[in-house]
């Protein structure tokens, strides 16, 4: 075994990687850009070495500096992690070039399956069934064009050395291809330094699942089962679990026999996955007409992995490590069984609401369920059936250089019902504040009928948007008793033994009532309170016939929690505050509401109006429109890339754009101003 390797990564996986090595007792060595100095993966190493700026391009990317720290380090192997340089087959090359061990398969396997086209062409020669399409050499545009025509839409265009969703468009009619193709080139090239694209058949109701292989230099290969990844967004996956539900066991055996073959095709060591697409012609009742197509092998270790320790018992990255280090596979297929079931949630910063827009900021506040870290077969033998992978903590920044997902909580139970229990019961208990994150659509999206009665596929996000979206948990009256009662309780804790300095609305006469001025969504809202002789409190929150009253009582709990009792109500709420906002957490879900200040209202300015800000930190792509050009409301007018993707920003009115503030490939900062839109 390896005496120190490094880690070429940064995150969460860095964390997992080096709590791994050191269970097994290899000392480790950290990589750091300048975002991540302080960051909790250089902590979690023996050794740390700076390689560059803030960029991937200028850090992560830099195989030749990464070669040359473990080499100054006296590292015997490079473990790559996923994203970044894992599917690299030049700098798994350069590895051996240097005499580091790459803990990952060969090169030569790296570049057959990593080019989806070859990959294809390798499944179709070993018998793995294919969806119809295109994957030739030929990439002129108006052949790609009579390709689709001929294939039937819709189609689904794929970068052919992509991945993460990055680089795939759906088209639903020819009209809409060259445009969809252009888009696809351009996002391809910039994520990938290749515009290659096939083709396919974009199949209906389909499910995402994938299998989890494993290969050693001794010629063996086995199967650790299946994960099914079809809850997602935009292409990138938000749950994942297994077993998949209702996969019945003889296609199980299929699928994982294929994997195998697909990874003996190409002499594959390490871990892999290879991903399926699974067509459901009956319908969730009919699993018995399920069909599965290749779709593309990663040839790394996968982002949902934990799901797979968890219902195998094994550590993946131990095996990982041995294999890289000659030792055969520590299991035989007879000796792999599934354990319970496990679901993993990516838990991200974002804006669901907003089309999952990315978010930058700081974690003002981040804590987490009671959870086992990185810890093997923790969720199958300890008792705690909750992991949580991370790599910040409360105080880090989220940038824009990296991905947006900031953790992974995975969850085991005995059935997948208990799973999904113990998810919705640590989703509740995580609490994130500071930056605007998927929390709240994780718990919608886990308790949806779709979700929750196994009704899968990949269209499940876009199907349920009525009870995923634009949705109030909590409500303003509980939002409002949470404010007062938590805007009372600091009031008291700055009470002295001065009885001035007491604010319990004592007077020797008459009533006293105080009117709290809120902000809760997009609209203002009030809140009345009455001090009562002897102490007793009562709210009103709303105005007129439509406000709601009664008797508010509450006190600090031993955790710092509110018990909070409203008319019949009684909750226990965390309330967090960042001035006069206020992040509400309650057993429902959480919320926002500000209790205004209203001498800083009133010398409040309103912004100007006709001016288009980035809605995050980015790069401008492109311009879609010049000074002069009259554009419609929902017109395209820029494309800017923020974490590793493109976002399009449309004309929220009719107008005339007056100027462009910058031009493609400048950097932005969030709410700086992109042009001028003189609103019609």
């Amino acid at each position: 075994m390896f005496k120190k390797i490094l880690i070429a990564n940064r995150g969460e996986i860095a964390c997992r990687v080096a709590a791994t090595a050191r269970r097994m007792g290899v000392k480790t060595v950290a990589v750091y850009s300048d975002a991540d100095a302080r960051a909790k993966h250089v902590a979690a190493c023996d050794e740390a070495v700076h390689i560059g700026a803030s960029s991937p391009a200028e850090s992560y990317l830099r195989w030749q500096t990464i070669i040359d720290a473990a080499k100054a380090t006296g590292a015997q192997a490079i473990h790559p992690g996923y994203g970044f340089l894992s599917e690299n087959t030049h700098f798994a090359q350069a590895c051996a070039d240097a005499g580091l061990v790459f803990i990952g398969p060969l090169p030569q396997s790296i570049q057959a399956m990593g080019l989806k086209a070859e990959s294809k062409r390798l499944m179709a020669k070993a018998g793995v069934p294919l969806v119809p399409g295109y994957q030739g050499e030929d990439q002129d545009p108006a052949l790609l064009q009579r390709e689709a025509d001929k294939i039937g839409y819709p189609v689904l265009i794929k970068a052919s050395a992509g991945g993460g969703g990055k680089g795939m468009r759906e088209v639903y009619a020819s009209a809409d291809f060259a445009d969809a193709l252009a888009s696809c080139k351009r996002e391809a090239m910039n994520s990938f330094a290749n515009d290659a694209v096939l083709i396919e058949k974009l199949v209906q109701n389909p499910r995402h699942i994938e299998i989890q292989i494993f290969g050693d230099t001794q010629g063996n290969c086995v199967y650790l089962f299946e994960r099914d990844c079809s809850t997602q967004r935009r292409h990138q996956k938000v749950l994942e679990e297994s077993p998949a539900p209702g996969l019945l066991p003889e296609m199980r055996k299929r699928m994982g026999e294929a994997a195998v073959a697909a990874a003996k095709a190409v002499n594959y060591v390490g871990a892999g996955t290879v991903e399926f697409i699974v067509e459901q012609p009956g319908g969730y009742a009919h699993p018995e007409q399920m069909q599965f197509f290749f779709m593309e092998m990663n040839t790394r270790l996968q982002v949902e992995h934990p799901v797979t320790e968890a219902i195998s018992s094994q550590d993946l990255v131990e095996w990982q490590m041995r294999v890289a280090a000659g030792q055969p596979l520590p299991c035989r297929q007879e000796d792999l069984h599934i354990t319970g079931h496990a679901i993993e949630a990516r838990i991200c910063a974002e804006t669901p609401d907003n089309d999952f827009l990315p978010a930058t900021g700081q974690l003002v506040v981040y804590r987490k369920p009671p959870h086992v870290a990185f810890e093997r077969a923790a969720l199958s033998g300890s008792g705690i059936h909750v992991r949580f992978d991370d790599g910040v903590r409360e105080g880090d920044a989220i940038s824009p250089f990296y991905d947006s997902m900031i953790a992974k909580l995975i969850v085991h139970g005995s059935t997948r019902e208990e799973a999904l229990a113990r998810m919705q019961t640590a989703l509740a208990a995580t609490h994130i504040v500071g930056l605007s994150t998927n929390l709240q659509f994780l718990r919608r999206a886990v308790a949806s009928h779709a979700f929750s009665t196994a009704q899968l596929d990949t269209a499940l996000i876009a199907r349920e948007k009525a009870v995923l979206f634009h949705q109030e948990p909590v409500g303003l009256p509980l939002a409002a008793a949470a404010a007062v009662a938590h805007t009372l309780l600091q009031e008291r804790a700055r009470e002295t033994t001065d009885p001035f300095s007491r604010r319990d609305g004592w007077h020797s006469h008459g009533d006293v009532r105080r009117r709290f001025a809120l902000a809760f969504g997009d609209a203002p809202a009030s809140a009345t309170l009455h001090y009562a002789h002897g102490g007793a409190l009562a709210l009103s929150v709303g105005e007129g016939a439509d406000a709601v009253q009664g008797a508010l009582v509450f006190e600090r709990t031993a955790g710092g929690a509110i018990d909070l009792r409203f008319g019949e109500r009684r909750e226990t709420v965390t309330v967090y505050a960042q001035g006069g906002r206020l992040a509400v957490f309650a057993p429902q879900g959480a919320t926002r509401i500000e209790v205004i200040d209203q001498l800083a209202q009133a010398s409040a300015t309103q912004e100007e109006g006709g001016r288009l800000t980035a809605p995050m930190p980015g790069k401008v792509v492109s311009f879609a429109v010049k000074a002069g050009d009259q554009v419609a409301k929902g017109q395209p007018l820029a494309v800017m890339e923020a974490m590793k993707m493109e976002h399009t920003i449309a004309a929220p009115s009719d107008g005339t754009v007056a100027e462009l503030m910058y031009a493609p490939g400048d950097q932005v900062a969030e709410g700086d101003e992109l042009l001028k839109l003189e609103v019609a």
